[in-house]
This record gives C-alpha cells, sequence and structure tokens, in this order.
C-alpha cells in the first residue's frame, strides 16, 4: 500500500511522491511565544513529530523547519504590560516551549528560524513583490494585491468577489481591495522597528513564514503544516505571495491541517475560561499519557479535552506499557524452549500482523488511532504469552519472544510513547484537597498548644513537595507554589 496524505488544496487524499527521492521537506508553523504553550498548541507538534518519525521509519531524510514568530502584536502587548522588552518575552516563553515539548518526547527540529533573525530576507522579499507588480507602498506600509495573483483562494475555496462583498465597512480604505493583507507595516511609538526602503516598520504576519521556508527549503517543497485555522487567511496569503515573489507553482505540494481543540465540545479559548496549559496538565498527567491521548484521535478530527479522556488515556496507556514490561520479564526468564511450538508461531504471526496493520494505517494519512488499536491487538498476545511463561507453564522462545518485543518497542517508538510499567496514576485533586485540610487542622492545634516547632515542622516539610502555607489573621491557607 503505497502512502496517502488527505492534501488540503486538493480537498482529497492523494499519494505521496517526494519532490526528491528518499528525501522529505517539511515546514510547520510554530508558536508565537507571548505565554505558555497550551494543549492546542501540543497538538499540531506532536502530530508532526509522529509523521516525521513514520517517514524516518520507512527510510526517507527528514528535513524539518518549525518558526517561532518571536515578532508579534501579542508579544509586543505582554512586553508593554509587563514594562519590559518584547525579546524578553519572546525568549522566555521560547524556552517554556522546549521545556514542555521536550518532556513530550518531541523531537526537535532541524532548524528553528526566529523572525527577528530574518528581517533582510522578509525586506528583499518584499521588494520583488513590488518590483514584479504585486504590492504596493501606502504611508510607509506595503500590501500585497490579492487581485494581482489570478490563483487567490486556492486554498481555502474562497472567491475574491464574495469576499469583497462580505468584507467589514470599516476596512483601511487605502487598500486597493478589502483583502488586500500587509507585508510591511510603519513603525508606530514604542514598537519594535527595523529599517527598510519605506522606513522604519516590522513585518506583516504572513510574510515571515513564506521568506523563512524559502530560504531553508526553496521555492517548492513536499509539506506544510499547521492548525485548521491557520488556511485562511495565513497560509493562504503564504501561497499567493510565494507563487508570486518566485514564479514557481506549487509552493507546498501537500498542505496538511490538524483540527480543533475542544474542551467538553466547545472550541477552547481564554475568553470561555476553558483554556488548558501544557504545563499545569502535565502536574496530573505523565507526559506519555498526554501523548497517547493526542494521538488516540485522528489528526483532522476534532479532539475533545476532558479528564475522563485523559483518564481514559491513563488506563491504556497502563495496559500497553504492562505488555511490554511483562515481555521484557518473561526475556529475563531461566526455563528457555527454542522449538517452534504454536504459541512461538502465534507469537510471531502476531508480531507481523500488528506491524502490517500499523504501517496500512499510518499509511491512509497517518492513522494513528488505527495504529494505537494494532498495538492493543499486539500487547493481548505478548501478555497471554509472556504470563504463561512467568507462570512456567510454556519455556520461553527467546529468539520468537525477542522478535515481537522489539517489533511492539519500534512501533511504540515510532508514536514517540516510551512504555514503562511505573506508570503513575492521575493527581486526584479532590484527595489533595481532603489531605491538606487533615494537615491545616493538625497544623492549628499545634498553634493553638503555642507549639511553634510542630507548627513549623509541617510548613518546611511540605515546601520541598511543592506546597506553600501562607498565615493570615482569617487563618491558615495553603497553595501550589
Amino acid at each position: 500500500m503505497s502512502l496517502r496524505v488527505y492534501n488540503t488544496l486538493r480537498n482529497a487524499k492523494e499519494e505521496f511522491v517526494p519532490s526528491v527521492p528518499g528525501k522529505v521537506s517539511m515546514y510547520v508553523c510554530g508558536v508565537t511565544p507571548y505565554n505558555h504553550p497550551h494543549i492546542g498548541n501540543a497538538r499540531p507538534f506532536v502530530t508532526w513529530d509522529v509523521i516525521r518519525r513514520y517517514f524516518e521509519y520507512k527510510g526517507f531524510a527528514v528535513n524539518h523547519i518549525q518558526n517561532f514568530t518571536d515578532v508579534d502584536d501579542k508579544i509586543i502587548n505582554t512586553a508593554k504590560q509587563e514594562a519590559v522588552s518584547w525579546d524578553i518575552i519572546s525568549e522566555r516563553y521560547i524556552a517554556s516551549y522546549f521545556e514542555v515539548m521536550d518532556r513530550l518526547n518531541i523531537k526537535r527540529a532541524d532548524i528553528f528560524p526566529k523572525v527577528s533573525g530574518h528581517m533582510n530576507e522578509i525586506v528583499d522579499m518584499v521588494k520583488v513583490l513590488i518590483e514584479k507588480g504585486f504590492a504596493y507602498e501606502m504611508d510607509g506600509d506595503v500590501y500585497f494585491s490579492v487581485e494581482a495573483f489570478d490563483h487567490y483562494g486556492q486554498l481555502s475555496g474562497r472567491n475574491i468577489e464574495d469576499m469583497k462583498a462580505g468584507a467589514r465597512v470599516d476596512v483601511d480604505d487605502r487598500k486597493r481591495h478589502p483583502m488586500d493583507f500587509a507585508l510591511w507595516k510603519a513603525a508606530k511609538p514604542g514598537e519594535p522597528s527595523w529599517e527598510s526602503p519605506w522606513g522604519l516598520g516590522r513585518p506583516g504576519w504572513h510574510i515571515e513564514c513564506s521568506a523563512m521556508s524559502l530560504k531553508y527549503l526553496g521555492t517548492s517543497f513536499d509539506f506544510h503544516g499547521g492548525g485548521s485555522d491557520l488556511i485562511f487567511p495565513h497560509h493562504e496569503n503564504e501561497i499567493a505571495q510565494s507563487e508570486a515573489f518566485s514564479g514557481v507553482s506549487p509552493f507546498v505540494r501537500y498542505w496538511l491541517h490538524n483540527g480543533f481543540v475542544t474542551v467538553n465540545e466547545e472550541k477552547m479559548s481564554k475568553s470561555l475560561g476553558n483554556f488548558f496549559l501544557v504545563k499545569d496538565i502535565l502536574e496530573r498527567y505523565s507526559p506519555e499519557v498526554l501523548r497517547l491521548f493526542i494521538l488516540s484521535t485522528h489528526y483532522r478530527s476534532p479532539l475533545d479535552f476532558s479528564d475522563q479522556r485523559l483518564d481514559e488515556a491513563q488506563k491504556n496507556l497502563q495496559r500497553l506499557s504492562i505488555a511490554a514490561e511483562t515481555s521484557k520479564r518473561a526475556l529475563e526468564h531461566p526455563k528457555v524452549d527454542e522449538r517452534e511450538t504454536a504459541e512461538a508461531g502465534e507469537l510471531i504471526a502476531a508480531a507481523d500482523e500488528a506491524r502490517k496493520e500499523f504501517e496500512d494505517a499510518m499509511d491512509d494519512d497517518f492513522n494513528t488511532a488505527l495504529a494505537i488499536t494494532a498495538l492493543f491487538s499486539m500487547a493481548k498476545v505478548l501478555n497471554s504469552y509472556g504470563n504463561a511463561v512467568l507462570r512456567d507453564e510454556i519455556g520461553c522462545n527467546q529468539s520468537a519472544l525477542m522478535r515481537a518485543h522489539e517489533t511492539y518497542a519500534e512501533l511504540s517508538g515510532i508514536l514517540g510513547l516510551i512504555l514503562k510499567a511505573d506508570v503513575k496514576e492521575p493527581v486526584d485533586d479532590q484527595l489533595i484537597d481532603d489531605l491538606m485540610g487533615v494537615i491545616l487542622d493538625l497544623r492549628k492545634d499545634a498553634r493553638d498548644k503555642k507549639d511553634w516547632a510542630v507548627s513549623d515542622e509541617i510548613r518546611n516539610r511540605l515546601k520541598p513537595l511543592g506546597i506553600v502555607i501562607e498565615d493570615s489573621a482569617q487563618g491558615a491557607r495553603w497553595k501550589r507554589s
């Protein structure tokens, strides 16, 4: 079976044919580092990590580029609120990104270009677009003319005239068309700016990714990925300005977009108060649980986030991990039997079938949900054989079990899952609240008896555990540090 991917540009599954035999080039839209990464950020990066791992498993050399949009209104606004420089904010949250994504076992991209380090490429690209008649300057701002590009709307399926009719009445009347978008923005007081032929300013959002992808991957490459919310206008505008600049089409051969993350079937947003940071989730669940949860749904489908779903992922990870540990212990068992028994034959057949089912699932638009199902089928056989060995019911055919054990580890490794037996149970917040209530009551009794030593001892021993006790006139309270 050939590998087929769902190409947003065609709205259909297509056979993947690399532009260069044996190589895969991919550009993934990275974060805007103005806050800690949230669950919506984690999903595309886990997805693309698995896609990369699968291509490497199939023998491809992968060139993986992922940017940081470190010049942005949100970063500037956060910097103003904290009265610090914009680059302090961006560097702080770039570090936060790496911290949580490393914990999620996401392989680092080959290059992480930053917008701030590519101003020359951006300015040069804008100059060429003006020279070719695809862009125009107005009072220090430069706009891309959507009417000058014949294929505008090809990715999102939108029509320019329909968009013009539906445009808001308060759009910038200096623009030739309401959908024209900024390539360069004139500097405003107090904002970061760079020199350009049009005066001090900074780039528009869309031009940044085009300039960086063109620099590192050339005028045409295999994959461009991101969330489905980026299809329009971001990726639509990338296509227009990149193909107008280079004269090469297609700019990207396969566009892949992951679905939204919802919370109790509502779209996650700060305004709804259902916004979850990865670092907070990892206080209650292991990185492997969160990773398995994300991969248990096909990347193009909505992913509904809830404690119940995470608890299910916790139990499923435990099942997968027990199989890995059982087979490992059986390999160490002293009773060996290398005969080609029915049990050993079943084990080898299960390994071969799991590999086939796994590859079939991944070859069908990276269907990780079905790939995980193949792992569960194999886990059942590994557990059965391993437990029979450990109960001395059969001798261990080590060559057969080793082959199955290694297959299981290899396939789970493609998903980036580290299977180990000591999977922690999720933290029960209500239990912690109840326990801390008891502890604070005991501490209050000690203070009422003026036993300051015990009172201080309780507080001091809780501090290394991440629990801080605060005393006030209304009594003591606790919080996580």
